[in-house]
């Protein structure tokens, strides 16, 4: 064998071995492989085995990733309820459970979703006003996803969520509605400032109430409390007079007691009721009460001055000094 026939035959191996390996197929995870044979479907290749392909013979039609994927769709104008023209662009959140139905089941699945989901939006968005529109996001998003899913599994596809990334009015819309959001957080300051201020005023009018109510108290505990202590004076300086007056009775018995033991004479009497009577005559008195009978006070005159010459009358007098009954 010439060295012609041997390059041809190395260059032969070689190739048959190329085509054998690459005729040998390991299905990466979460993919799948579609096979046709003779141009028709064969068989759907799963990961977790070493596949081979018949050379000339199958063919691997299309390699699907299984994982779930993301499809951001462009603005589409929408029309509310209300004449409203505003873009809004959605989010797509998918997953392919059918390799199968995947490949034949439509000829673009992901033009196919975007059309639909279009479609499903300008029908929802024209059954609602613009206010509504734009609170009911979650309302929105669920009716779309609903109605995506009932006709994405004849195309082997399972919507998991879809979403409405941006909802963008017109530019005269967006100016009311500023001026809307201004005037009602104006309106919410207001109320607001009036009510800290009808807040205010109230604890104010409370701490004064609460302020006269407490002097109330004291000024009357104060007027208590001095009641108290001018009774208290009164009957301090009763209970003294009563004191000093008792001491002045229990003197003047006393006295009498002591008269009384020293036995006086006549002539000790009558000087005395001559000192009585000089006392009251001596005083401020306009009247003066003269006893009827001349011949007493003669009498009473005889003993003064039998008094006064008689030196021992005074030496026998022990009480000299003290008062006289009148």
């Amino acid at each position: 064998m010439d060295t012609l026939e041997v390059i041809i035959l190395g260059v032969f191996i070689i190739a048959v071995l190329a085509l054998f390996i690459s005729c040998i197929k390991i299905v990466p995870q979460a993919h799948a492989y579609v096979v046709e044979r003779l141009g028709a479907y064969h068989v759907t290749w799963m990961a977790g085995s070493i596949k081979f392909k018949v050379p000339f013979i199958d063919r691997i039609a299309k390699v699907i990733s299984l994982k779930e994927q993301v499809v951001v769709f462009d603005p589409q104008p929408v029309i509310t309820k209300d004449n409203v023209t505003m873009q809004i662009d959605t989010i797509v959140f998918f997953q392919v459970t059918d390799p199968k139905l995947y490949t034949y089941g439509v000829e673009h699945p992901i033009i196919a979703l975007e059309n639909l989901t279009a479609t499903t939006l300008r029908n929802i968005i024209g059954e609602l006003e613009l206010d509504h529109t734009l609170t009911s996001r979650d309302v929105i998003n669920t009716k779309i996803r609903t109605v995506l899913d009932e006709a994405s599994d004849a195309w082997g596809i399972k919507v998991n969520r879809v979403e409405l990334k941006n909802i963008v009015p017109p530019r005269e819309i967006q100016d009311a509605m500023e001026k809307q959001m201004k005037a009602e957080r104006e309106r919410r300051q207001a109320v607001l400032r009036a009510e800290g201020e009808k807040t205010s005023q109230i604890l104010v009018a409370e701490g004064q109430k609460e302020s006269q109510i407490l002097q109330a108290e004291a000024q009357k505990q104060a007027a208590i409390l001095k009641a108290e202590g001018i009774k208290e004076a009164k009957i301090r300086e009763a209970e003294g007079e009563a004191e000093a007056l008792r001491k002045v009775q229990q003197a003047l018995a006393d006295s009498l007691k002591i008269l009384n033991e020293a036995a006086p004479t006549d002539k000790v009497l009558a000087l005395k009721s001559l000192e009585a009577w000089a006392k009251i005559a001596d005083g401020k008195a306009t009247k003066l009460v003269i006893p009827s009978e001349m011949k007493t006070l003669a009498s009473l005159a005889a003993c003064i001055k039998e008094f006064v010459s008689d030196p021992a009358a005074d030496q026998k007098s022990p009480v000299s000094g003290a008062p006289a009954q009148q």
